[in-house]
């Protein structure tokens, strides 16, 4: 059976470093990054002639979805060629969508594959360390205004309508320390190569 796993959580919970490391270990995987869309983001901010800012409401109206858009679509693309995809991203708001995720499986299911969510479980202090850390300019005006944009991110589990099998197909992956990165590393691994038996 095919399969898109979407790694999913707010930002700086770990998402990259974990999906990477799923990826590697799993077999016939297409990994895929929604930051890889980043430079052709900052283009239209330049040429609109704007700030960069991927907390502003130009991004809202006029990026961020076409990102989501384009990064599922290479997706189903590559799921054409290969078992499994692997898709790093956010999508905090779609992931709570239950008639987005209901039309994504839909579309998956066409092409005889399923959805797999893994949601990133991290507390806010954490993210915010992970950011000071990484040093990113996507990061400069959260940080700057930390207790206004922490008040817009849920770090609540989402809740995934069940799929045909009575399923949500909805894993945790617990990453508010080394030791529950390697636990939750094991436990995900486990379920996700017994799916691909």
């Amino acid at each position: 059976m095919k399969r898109m796993i979407l790694v999913t959580s707010p930002p700086a919970c770990g998402k990259t470093h974990i999906s990477k490391q799923l990826a590697k270990s799993l077999s016939h995987v297409v990994y895929l990054d929604k930051d890889t869309l980043i430079p052709l983001s900052k283009q239209i901010f330049r040429v609109a002639k704007k700030p960069y800012d991927r907390s502003s409401d130009f991004f809202e109206e006029q990026i961020r979805d076409y990102e989501y858009e384009v990064i599922l679509n290479l997706g189903f693309e590559a799921l054409r060629y290969d078992d499994t995809v692997l898709i790093n991203a956010p999508f905090t708001r779609e992931i709570r969508d239950k008639e987005y995720i209901q039309k994504l499986r839909d579309k998956l299911a066409a092409q005889d594959a399923v959805l797999t969510v893994i949601w990133v479980v991290t507390t806010p202090e954490m993210c915010r360390e992970r950011m000071v850390r990484r040093n990113s300019d996507r990061d400069v005006y959260k940080i700057r205004h930390w207790d206004e944009y922490i008040r817009t991110v849920d770090f609540s589990v989402p809740s995934l309508p069940d799929d045909a099998s009575g399923k949500s197909n909805l894993l945790l992956f617990y990453n508010s320390s080394e030791a529950e990165y390697v636990k939750s590393m094991h436990d995900v691994l486990e379920v996700l190569e017994n799916a691909q038996d």
